[in-house]
């Protein structure tokens, strides 16, 4: 085990835990022990995924995720080794020499030819989520005890290097889930300074829902949820798939950036938050159709589109940040909205960034928005019979 030691420290591969567990089984049996099958099970901190399952069998390395949603009561979970190390923080061992009817894994492991199971819990520093690895030998005799002593020392060694990629894997996860995918990679990369910002252009996209008060007065809190989430799975989903980025929820209400960069310029941004504005629409239109049907009351929603600088990086206390935009562009997005609300008008898109589209919008004419001095000129998306003008 002293040559797997240094390999790990001076030879592995350490981009991935695909790379670095396929490399480490096949050292395994370089080592001379009778390995056939090794399994890694990791779980991480993610709200779809519940962790990552790689399996090794014969030199081939297999990738599977668990849904988060499923995986605790599955049954597959329930009738497994890794609920039993789980809830022991013991090895678990059985000699595959008869039927294995509690355990229909290891029954399938017995039928293609395994003889013996282990497991072992990998000794993270933190005990709260799954962290297992296990082995299967196809040889008559199964594993032997220096064999067994040999694969608990090395999954000892490989544990601290599996969980420094779990450690990273959460903090990305986290990071996208909470603030997104870019602002989380600034924060990952260290641009955690409070009052640090850079300033940037970017289409703003402001949007809430209407009669949000309305209707959590009226309804139960579990279905104000409902609404409310699958209404935001919306807009992340939109927003997402034209390049734009959904900065945070605030009560009913979502603020998302589509900035401009290397690759997309002006034109490029506004019109990606335009187009997102517009599929939003038409998937709002199609879901109320539904809603009506059922005799559900329809989701109804403003939304506001602007373009201007801004300044994007942290604000907040000394020991609680929020990574956002802040500026006049983001005011005025916001008064827009308001403006949207007044006249009733589910899309508001202002001058500046309706003169960066070469799409034909309409033209509403001059409004006061609140705090701003200037009347501003504003436009909606034309809709089916509208005379369109630029």
């Amino acid at each position: 085990m002293d040559d797997i030691a240094r390999w790990l420290a001076d030879g592995a591969p350490h981009h991935s835990v695909g790379a670095l567990f396929d490399a480490f089984c096949r050292e395994i049996v370089r080592s001379g022990l009778p390995l056939w099958r090794a399994s890694l099970g990791l779980e991480v901190l993610h709200p779809e995924v519940s962790g990552w399952q790689h399996v090794w069998t014969d030199e081939s390395l297999s990738v599977a995720a668990s849904d988060r949603a499923t995986a605790p009561t599955s049954q597959s979970y329930l009738n497994s080794p890794t609920r039993i190390v789980d809830d022991t923080e013991q090895p678990f061992r059985r000699r595959l020499d008869k039927p294995c009817p509690d355990m229909p894994l290891l029954e399938e492991l017995r039928l293609s030819g395994a003889t013996d199971y282990v497991m072992y819990p990998l000794p993270f520093l933190d005990r709260t989520r799954t962290a297992v690895i296990s082995f299967a030998t196809r040889l008559p005799k199964g594993f032997d005890p220096v064999s067994l002593d040999g694969l608990e020392f090395a999954a000892k060694l490989l544990s601290p290097y599996l969980e420094r990629h779990v450690l990273r894997r959460i903090a990305i996860d986290l990071l996208d889930t909470y603030v997104g995918p870019h602002t989380g990679q600034r924060i990952i990369e260290g641009r955690v300074d409070r009052g640090a910002v850079e300033l940037i252009e970017a289409a703003i996209w402001f949007a809430d829902l209407r009669g949000f008060t309305l209707l959590s007065e009226r309804s139960a809190i579990p279905d104000v949820l409902a609404h409310l989430n699958t209404w935001f799975g919306t807009i992340g989903e939109v927003v997402e798939a034209h390049g734009g980025e959904v900065l945070k929820f605030m009560g009913d209400a979502v603020l998302a950036i589509f900035p401009t960069s290397a690759e997309h310029n002006r034109e490029t941004a506004c019109q990606k938050a335009l187009a997102a504005a517009q599929e939003m629409c038409l998937r709002s239109e199609a879901e109320n159709a539904q809603r009506r049907s059922l005799d559900t009351p329809p989701v109804v929603h403003g939304l506001a589109l602007h373009f201007g600088e801004v300044a994007y990086g942290n604000v907040g206390a000394s020991h609680r940040l929020d990574f956002t935009v802040i500026g006049p562009a983001v005011n005025r997005a916001s008064r827009l909205l308001d403006l949207a609300k007044r006249l009733d008008r589910e899309v508001l898109v202002s001058h500046a960034l309706a003169r960066e589209v070469d799409q034909p919008l309409i033209d509403l004419g001059r409004y006061r928005l609140r705090d701003v001095k200037q009347r501003q000129r504003v436009f909606t998306l034309p809709a089916l019979g509208d005379v369109q003008t630029s």
